[in-house]
């Protein structure tokens, strides 16, 4: 069972001065990674740039001393920028603060439930569709500034298609000056990688950032900056308990599911990716329960909802980092940057942040998948793709996630009736030339006024009404269901086969089962079907079935 035990405590017993020195470097490195992410995705998010640092503090701090990896780094990801710019335009920071609260809780109980398997049952075609859609609402949020446009609107741009419109609208506003910041910023953060030695160690977005700062502030262009649009702090993050009520709780769940099952699906990937990186394997329980502690504290200290960064956890690795130390240095990393540069933050132009979550979007996209699963996939699970990625362009996260889940239910249930059949043998007289055939040897004797159904797959609610197109005549002595593919029944086919059973009595017609397994043969015991038809009746191999069928 998978162990309720942070992964800092099992790693310390072999920690060595070596380890923690890379590990102190990695965790210089990533917190330089993570400042311009943490302040590109809090705007995004519709906060202020502060508690994107905040929250990679905090959540960062305490997912690292409590998590299930030894690499895990976390913090806020664009997977929640939507969602959370989402909440706090309809219910204030108040109502973004008791989200994340909530699902905090939930993610805890999730660990301690040790439910962290079951993250697997959200099915592969739904997590690339959100995340394609959140890709693409991210991208389309951050073209206004890129262009430098003058939006002017009576209330806020929330839905994606809203942010669209608004585009398409004051498309004659646009700022030739940021078009150009903007475009040296991507072609920075695109060809930076590409340059050799000791270059492409540095982070591309820092430099990009600070190319946008020396193209605004030193050739003077006429570019918003984040100072022209948000108060900076460099403040340390405080402690706050917010106040609620039960009608803003009731608002408020359906996001905080979402946050959880997301923050949830995000850090395992996360680890998973992580495990396959170091030969190591993480517990996964354990990590939910520190996503849920994460969440807890970087809501009550002003941050918003965080998770697993894969990208940051990536690096981490790469530069040395081997346990939670490296993420606990990238947090207090993080805060002595907030308290000596964060008033610097102000100087970063508006189409520098775009231009790096352009890249974030492109990263996230993960179009090469989407597009392989269109080519590759059954119907269905195409339907379920493209469905997701449509609910969370057009409307939103909640809606895509929720209606993703019941159509990939529905289809599978389908999917799982249509492989489902009751299906008669087929009799052949002795004078045919079937019977002649040497394959015959295999083929069996069946008593007179005897009839045999193989039923194969899973009798479920969705296939259980198959039971009962079995016809049953007077003249017939015997049925008998060959039952040795059926691998589960439920409550409803249970049902249908006790009205096929009272069927045979009224007819004079005895019910015989061959090769029931064991979770069949548990619900009919449970049921009391096993006393109904009689435990001689219940034959272990349809040899034995037949021949009592003779005796009959």
């Amino acid at each position: 069972m998978d162990k309720l035990k942070p992964k800092l405590f099992s790693v310390m017993k072999t920690y060595t001065r070596e380890q923690f020195i890379k590990d102190v470097i990695a965790g210089i490195i990533v917190a330089i990674i993570a400042l311009p992410l943490s302040i590109a995705l809090a705007l995004a998010s519709g906060v202020t740039p502060e508690k994107g640092i905040y929250t990679a503090i905090v959540a960062g701090f305490v997912i690292s001393f409590l998590g299930g990896s030894r690499v895990q780094i976390a913090g806020p990801t664009a997977a929640f920028a939507t969602i959370v710019a989402g909440i706090v335009a309809q219910n204030g920071m108040e109502g973004l603060v008791l989200a994340t609260l909530i699902a905090g809780i939930i993610l805890i109980l999730m660990g301690v439930l040790r439910l962290g398997n079951l993250i697997k049952f959200i099915p592969y075609t739904i997590t690339t569709g959100f995340t394609s859609g959140i890709a693409v609402t991210i991208f389309v949020g951050q073209i206004k500034d890129f262009l430098g446009l003058t939006v002017v609107t009576e209330e806020p741009l929330i839905e994606t298609m809203e942010k669209l419109g608004a585009v398409i609208t004051f498309i004659d506003t646009i700022n030739w000056q940021a078009v150009i910041v903007g475009v040296v910023c991507m072609i920075i953060l695109i060809g930076w990688p590409y340059l050799p030695g000791l270059f492409k160690k540095i982070p591309p977005s820092l430099i990009a950032v600070l190319a946008g700062i020396g193209m605004v502030s030193g050739l003077g262009m006429k570019v918003n900056t984040i100072g022209d649009l948000y108060e900076i702090s460099n403040k340390l993050p405080q402690f706050s308990v917010p106040q609620f009520n039960f009608e803003l709780v009731k608002t408020v769940l359906p996001d905080a599911v979402t946050i959880a099952v997301l923050a949830a699906i995000e850090s395992l990937l996360s680890c998973v990716v992580a495990d396959g990186m170091i030969g190591s394997k993480h517990r996964s329980n354990m990590e939910l329960v520190a996503q849920g502690a994460g969440n807890m504290a970087s809501a009550l200290f002003g941050g918003i909802p965080a998770t697993g960064a894969i990208a940051r956890t990536a690096a981490n690795i790469k530069n040395g980092g081997r346990t939670p130390i490296a993420g606990m240095v990238h947090a207090v990393t993080l805060l002595l940057i907030l308290v000596v540069l964060m008033p610097y933050a102000a100087l970063i132009p508006m189409p520098t942040i775009a231009a790096i979550l352009f890249m974030v979007a492109y990263n996230m996209s993960e179009w090469r998948k989407f597009v392989y699963l269109c080519k590759t996939s059954p119907k269905s699970d195409i339907i379920v793709l493209v469905t997701t990625f449509v609910l969370t362009v057009v409307f939103d996260l909640v809606v895509a996630i929720e209606v993703g889940i019941v159509l990939a239910a529905i289809l599978f249930m389908k999917r799982m009736s249509d492989v489902t059949e009751v299906e008669g043998w087929k009799y052949i007289d002795e004078d045919d030339e079937a019977a002649q055939d040497p394959d015959a040897l295999s083929l069996r004797v069946v008593p007179a006024n005897t009839f045999v159904y193989e039923v194969s797959g899973p009798l479920f609610f969705g296939a259980a009404d198959k039971i009962l197109k079995i016809t049953v005549s007077e003249g017939q002595k015997c049925l008998v269901l060959r039952m040795r593919s059926v691998s589960a029944i439920d409550a409803t086919a249970m049902h249908n086969l006790e009205q096929l059973h009272r069927d045979c009595e009224k007819k004079g017609v005895q019910l015989i089962l061959s090769h029931v397994n064991e979770q069949p043969m548990n619900v009919m015991k449970k049921a009391g079907f096993v006393d109904k038809i009689g435990e001689g009746n219940i034959c272990t191999h349809i040899d034995e079935a037949l021949a009592r069928a003779e005796k009959y």
